[in-house]
């Protein structure tokens, strides 16, 4: 799972950039989509998933494959990928594969965008528990969760490669019952 460099959306204090704006666009991935999700991908990462592996998730009819977009030269202009997060709900579980945002719309809450999508997709899915790994030296993804309810429930060691590092196990508990109110202004599968 990688949840590494990409999700420095936390950390406050940065200049937005003029193409990123406060609430990027959500919407379901697709084929047109792969070639900047592997852009972010390896920018993102020292072991980065394969342009392969996101064509696999996007035809997996159990993922959750969500891009975050912003408009170039204001409304009219050409949507760009800055971000996107990967999962899997299988009963009333879930898990957050992967989430990354680019260099350049990072800490400009794309990746809390992504996450919050993922949360709210979880409850209208009648998730229970969300699970997810995190380096653990990502800090800036590490607050971001904690932000969000996370809990660490366990390590698993040597789990990241290149460098090895261990990974942090988050759960993020949620009440019971499908929210209607969290539904609204889905647009993805």
């Amino acid at each position: 799972m990688g949840m590494g460099a990409g999700d420095r959306d936390a950390a406050a204090g940065a200049r937005r950039p003029r193409d990123v704006p406060a609430a990027p666009e959500l919407r379901a991935a697709a084929d047109d989509d792969l070639w900047a999700v592997a852009r972010i991908e390896h920018a993102s990462f020292s072991d980065p998933w394969s342009l392969r592996s996101f064509q696999a998730v996007l035809r997996d009819p159990r993922s959750f494959f969500v891009v975050a977009t912003v408009r170039q030269g204001g409304a009219g202009g050409a949507a760009t990928v800055v971000g996107y997060v990967v999962g899997w709900f299988a009963a009333d579980e879930g898990e957050i594969a992967n989430l990354a945002v680019a260099p350049e719309a990072r800490r400009h809450h794309v990746g809390a965008a992504l996450l919050d999508g993922a949360i709210r997709t979880a409850r209208t899915r009648g998730v229970s528990s969300l699970y997810l790994e995190v380096r653990e030296s990502n800090r800036a993804a590490r607050a971001l969760y904690a932000s969000r309810g996370f809990q660490e429930i366990g390590r698993r060691r040597a789990y990241y490669r290149r460098p090895e590092e261990d990974a942090r196990v988050l759960r993020l508990v949620l009440p019971e019952g499908r929210s209607e109110k969290a539904a609204e202004g889905m647009q993805w599968k």
